[in-house]
């Protein structure tokens, strides 16, 4: 198959379009990198701040269409795929649609489907927008909600959702969101990782190395303002059993190698399921203490192993795990093999490849 990944969401497209590769397709990425995380693209679509620099992207955008057509599947990461106002890319949404044969809708991230669910039906117990039933109304949730609530962005979201031939979701919270609107086009397939060839050390840790990545911007919203704090006090409390590294805001390379050596890795408290970041980590024998609801594990058939350290989202519960395992690492290696089986067994990148692989296959038939 000729294959057209469009955008780039925490490495998703990058790391997918290599798995595809491996099984004989030939595969594009256009993307903006993800911003300062500069993930690989084979087409570089970055746009510039200011006014010049819109100008000059809708020149370089507009002069690339050409090279996006004659396509077999065209896969989208979000509804804002582009680096341009809502209304600016129905007409680029067209064009794709009328010059490829497929068009793929991913939900691996922000979007209507998501800030609506979790604002109205709310079935999940907690989210980016919600603690129980109530709404949060932090700065970041406001802000999302007037971005996507009876706007352009709504209304492309809702477009492209019904129109497309597929929808991939990547996580079980966004699953519960397009599921229910679309079971028939709707596919949840688990996020692609590269396996690493890492061996894990059965002695405990003298000192347990714990690692947290800050978002600048985006840190209230995914919760790592807390996590952090509870990471600080834990090593505070116990500075000769515990050390905390903190990347704040730095490019995908730089990311991972700060991670090297880490015990475990604290992200995303408000999340059910572990996101991209990590996943990486666990892929490098680094335990989770994030997400890790009894519907992550339901969703992918996983009936034995237990890697990750899920946390309620408060800092009492952030603080409890952390102790928790800074006072027994004696848990280390073992968590840290499962970790490593787990991404092996349901996330290796040509395995999930193969997944997409099935779907693209399908929806190509289906008329």
């Amino acid at each position: 198959m000729k294959i057209l990944l469009i955008g780039e969401y925490s490495n998703v497209h990058a790391t997918l379009a290599d798995g595809l590769r491996q099984l004989g397709h030939k595969v594009t990425v256009v993307s903006n990198g993800d911003f300062w995380k500069d993930y690989p693209r084979d087409i570089d679509l970055v746009r510039i701040p200011g006014k010049w620099g819109g100008i000059k992207f809708m020149l370089k955008l507009y002069a690339t269409l050409p090279k996006l057509r004659g396509y077999d599947i065209v896969q989208l990461i979000n509804p804002m795929f582009l680096e341009i106002k809502a209304e600016r890319i129905f007409p680029i949404y067209r064009y794709l649609r009328r010059h490829n044969k497929k068009i793929i809708l991913g939900a691996f991230g922000m979007d209507w489907y998501w800030v609506n669910t979790c604002d109205t039906t709310m079935p999940l117990r907690y989210s980016d927008f919600n603690m129980g039933k109530e709404h949060r109304h932090n700065p970041s949730a406001e802000k999302e909600r007037k971005d996507w609530m009876g706007t352009a962005k709504e209304r492309l979201n809702k477009f492209i959702a019904q129109d497309c031939d597929g929808i991939v979701t990547g996580l079980y919270e966004y699953h519960v969101c397009y599921h229910p609107h679309f079971p028939e086009k709707t596919c949840f397939i688990p996020f692609p990782i590269k396996p690493k060839n890492i061996s894990v050390s059965q002695a405990p840790p003298e000192r347990v190395h714990l690692f947290i990545g800050i978002h600048e911007g985006r840190s209230e919203y995914k919760g790592t303002d807390i996590m952090l704090r509870a990471a600080q006090e834990v090593v505070r409390k116990y500075p000769e059993r515990a050390e905390l590294h903190v990347a704040v805001s730095v490019p995908f390379t730089e990311y991972t190698k700060m991670m090297e050596g880490c015990d475990a890795i604290l992200d995303q408290l408000y999340s059910y399921t572990p996101s991209m970041n990590p996943l990486e980590a666990m892929s490098k024998g680094i335990i989770c203490i994030g997400g890790g609801e009894p519907e992550n594990y339901e969703i992918i058939h996983e009936e034995e192993l237990r890697p990750i350290i899920n946390v309620l989202p408060t800092y009492e519960s952030v603080y409890e795990e952390v102790e928790k395992l800074v006072l027994h690492p004696e848990r280390i290696p073992f968590l840290k093999q499962q970790s490593i089986e787990y991404i092996k067994r349901h996330h290796d990148y040509v395995t999930v490849a193969r997944k997409y692989e099935q779907f693209y296959q399908r929806v190509l038939l289906s008329e």
